[in-house]
């Protein structure tokens, strides 16, 4: 069995989200913990970090990995979906798993299961590969990215040292509920005894959600944006943003540097360094020194992509992957603080939720490139053009995505802008 063949029995023999949507959601953690039992409980070796959230958690995650790596530890990083290798998910100070590592590990797998007869979902075999892998790397501690929710998320067999929810926002609606208050009962599963829980951002409807659960477990909850905020910023000469960081009112770092460019990461921030913070009080040894490079090296550290990434330049090429109404919120606030002649948005969704609220939000001035990523979740280019209609968005259609970035570069002036996103798979068809 070779790498490719590894590749296609997870990706085509497995249910997976990313590819056929709810189907592929399981409801119970049953399978989790018939491989965790398996495997000799292989994430109780090593000390974990637990992140879920609507927005904000693979930046979060990959912010205190390289924190973590700057102070010297030995940090694994499991995040998902991964944008051009499947490796990305599964990380070791920034290095994916070996493609080697890859492919015997399903291949043990493939084997014992001849006598297991477990029927795994992607996500499930996934985490049960990192937190294998990482046991047998003898890493000092993993941070685990949920990947929906968050009570019935296979990341939630865990007991960190801290948890932490970035926010809430309406996704996943059909799965989760949908009201924020509901969602919010779903990703505060992660909430455990005696394990402190950080909330990312303060929202009227989920805070009483979040502190009854803490009450309920018997565990401290600390709203991170209450006692750090990020007062102003500049791109600073080196091109990273220099942030002038609050705590409580008091100024504590004037001058953050942070490689990580979308503005939105001024709400992540409050919650990295609040962890830090308690991570301090647990034994761990990390100094300002290491908290400022490593906020300054996130993307050298761990490899992030498509976060307010620019890939180009005359004219100035964006992707990002926010693709939820709180995401493209956020994406429209910082197109509108950037200077350009005119917008090219090369676009595409998925269909399995209503594009109406997200339609609703994007600039109408803007050129539009509508484009259906190659999975069989995205929703019809044809269709998601005719629904943008009724936004008063136009534009053409194009019978893939490389095909309308090809024609967006061909017509843009140096001084347009270009900018990729809607989908996670969007921008990963362009990176």
């Amino acid at each position: 069995m070779d790498y490719k063949a590894t590749l296609d029995y997870l990706f085509s023999q497995l249910p997976m989200f990313q590819r056929t949507g709810p189907a592929a959601y399981k409801n119970t953690l049953e399978n989790t913990l018939k491989l965790d039992e398996y495997y000799g409980h292989p994430h109780r070796k090593y000390r974990t970090i637990h992140v879920a959230g609507t927005n904000g958690k693979g930046s979060v995650s990959h912010m205190l990995a390289s924190v973590l790596q700057a102070a010297g530890y030995k940090t694994g990083l499991y995040t998902s979906p991964h944008l051009k290798d499947f490796r990305e998910r599964i990380k070791i100070n920034g290095e994916m798993m070996p493609e080697s590592s890859v492919v015997d590990w399903v291949s043990n797998f493939i084997t014992n299961n001849e006598l297991w007869k477990i029927q795994p979902s992607f996500f499930e075999l996934t985490v049960a590969m990192a937190f294998d892998y990482f046991a047998d790397q003898e890493i000092d501690v993993a941070i685990m990215e949920v990947g929906l929710g968050g009570r019935l998320d296979s990341t939630n067999i865990i007991t960190p040292d801290v948890s932490i929810i970035t926010n809430i926002g309406l996704d996943h609606t059909n799965l989760l509920g949908d009201t924020l208050e509901k969602i919010a009962g779903e990703k505060g599963g992660i909430i455990k005894k005696d394990v402190p829980v950080i909330v990312g951002r303060t929202q009227k409807e989920t805070a009483p959600v979040f502190n009854a659960k803490a009450q309920e477990v018997d565990t401290s909850i600390y709203f991170a944006d209450q006692e750090y905020n990020v007062v102003y910023s500049m791109l600073g000469i080196d091109g990273k943003q220099q942030l002038h960081v609050q705590k409580q009112g008091e100024d504590v770092f004037p001058e953050l540097r942070l490689d990580l460019l979308g503005q939105y990461q001024h709400k992540n921030i409050s919650a990295v360094l609040k962890a830090v913070d308690l991570l301090n009080e647990k034994d761990y040894k990390i100094t300002e020194q290491s908290l400022r490079e490593g906020l300054a090296t996130v993307v050298s550290k761990t490899g992030l992509l498509g976060r307010w990434q620019v890939i180009g330049n005359n004219p100035i090429t964006v992707c990002d992957t926010g693709h939820n109404e709180d995401g493209i919120k956020s994406i429209v606030q910082q197109l509108e603080n950037t200077a350009y002649k005119q917008l090219h948005f090369i676009f595409g969704t998925v269909g399995d939720k209503d594009p109406g609220k997200v339609l609703a939000l994007l600039p109408k001035q803007a050129i539009y490139y509508f484009v259906k990523a190659d999975i069989a979740r995205a929703m019809d280019a044809n269709e998601l053009a005719n629904r943008a209609k009724e936004f008063g968005l136009n534009g053409e259609v194009y019978p893939s995505v490389n095909e309308a970035y090809k024609n967006a570069q061909l017509v843009a002036d140096k001084t347009d802008m270009i900018f990729v996103g809607g989908s996670t798979f969007v921008v990963a068809e362009v990176l």
